[in-house]
């Protein structure tokens, strides 16, 4: 079996092991697809927050088909189709540095053949889901769902504002959309726009043409503000001007690339808002299970941007690295 593995400086080597064997509570995965993102993008530039252990096989994103399994193994046999989760110890409850192990960092991940994992840290994939499709739950999409379901609860009606066509606010918008609300996006640029209003969103603020953008949620939505605001990236003051009072921020991170991280954040502005401003970290194996039920029930489908095979990891890092995607990027091992 081959896999890649983070080296010094930040590079991928494709390196050969022998197919490894399940001990007790483990299961063996021939893996099928990997999603790759922008989180992968920081580990190779250095720049994660998370430590990264040397010689660590690379990628958190990977789902696969069961092919062994250890002794005491109870809820996965032969043949069962399965996604890793991304913190292998956070089954439940709150994000804490007891559970932040992460794959392809701390721990090896999933950017090989064959992968061994504890039982816990695999969840069963909706069958309606093509192995491509699913590379895409385990970070993106299941960020996006504790975004609108971890916090402050989102009823229907409610605003959910989105920023950018980044993975995350692509599934927020389909997410938020299944849970009944209204959904206004943000973007730059027509192409984009035109793209978004496809996809389901009700409105679209084009920043190229509303530099306070934060202003026209407000014209949107009658002076209300966004109820539930999912930020990705960019200038938090905005943000937080564009919600609702009562409202939350689902603070997912303050920069993509090399995106700008805006202006500090002023304490008075905050408490003046009335808004909660939560950080997230992807989300819990119990958080997972619960998406994938609605994904099944709803027959939600992630979008997909371009599938590479796996041997093309170089060319499909580079195609995350242009920006232009629209969807997530995947690669399959055939």
């Amino acid at each position: 079996m081959k896999s890649y593995h983070i080296t010094e400086g930040g590079r991928l080597t494709l390196r050969e092991h022998p197919v490894p064997e399940p001990g007790p509570g483990q299961v063996l995965v021939r893996m099928r697809a990997n999603g790759l993102s922008f989180r992968d993008l920081t580990v190779l530039a250095g720049d994660y927050p998370l430590p990264v252990r040397p010689e660590v096989v690379a990628g958190c994103e990977g789902v696969g088909e069961v092919v062994a399994v250890g002794a005491g193994v109870t809820t996965l046999a032969a043949g069962c189709r399965v996604a890793f989760t991304v913190f292998p110890e956070w089954l439940d409850g709150p994000f804490g540095l007891d559970r932040a192990a992460q794959l392809g960092s701390a721990l090896d991940g999933t950017l090989t053949e064959y992968a061994v994992a504890a039982e816990r840290g695999l969840v069963r994939l909706p069958e309606h889901l093509s192995y491509e499709e699913a590379a895409a739950l385990p970070l993106t999409t299941l960020t996006a769902w504790n975004a609108l379901t971890g916090g402050r609860p989102l009823l229907p009606g409610e605003t959910v504002l989105t920023s950018g066509t980044g993975a995350v606010s692509l599934a927020a918008v389909q997410l938020a959309l299944l849970a009944g609300a209204r959904v206004i996006a943000t973007t730059s640029g027509p192409a984009r726009a035109d793209r978004l209003k496809a996809l389901g969103a009700h409105e679209v603020v084009d920043r190229s043409e509303h530099a306070e953008w934060q202003l026209r949620v407000r014209e949107l939505t009658d002076g209300r503000g966004a109820d539930t605001v999912v930020h990705v990236a960019g200038d938090l003051e905005r943000s937080v001007r564009a919600a609702a009072l009562g409202g939350e921020i689902a603070y997912v991170g303050h920069r993509v690339g090399a995106a700008p991280t805006g202006r500090p954040l002023e304490a008075g502005l905050l408490f003046g808002a009335g808004v909660r401003v939560r950080p997230l970290a992807v989300g819990s194996r119990a958080q997972f299970t619960a998406l994938n039920r609605a994904l099944t029930v709803h027959r939600i489908r992630p979008l997909l941007d371009r599938v590479f095979p796996f041997g093309e990891l170089s060319r499909a890092l580079g195609h995350l690295r242009e920006g232009t995607a629209f969807g997530r990027v995947v690669l399959a091992h055939g």
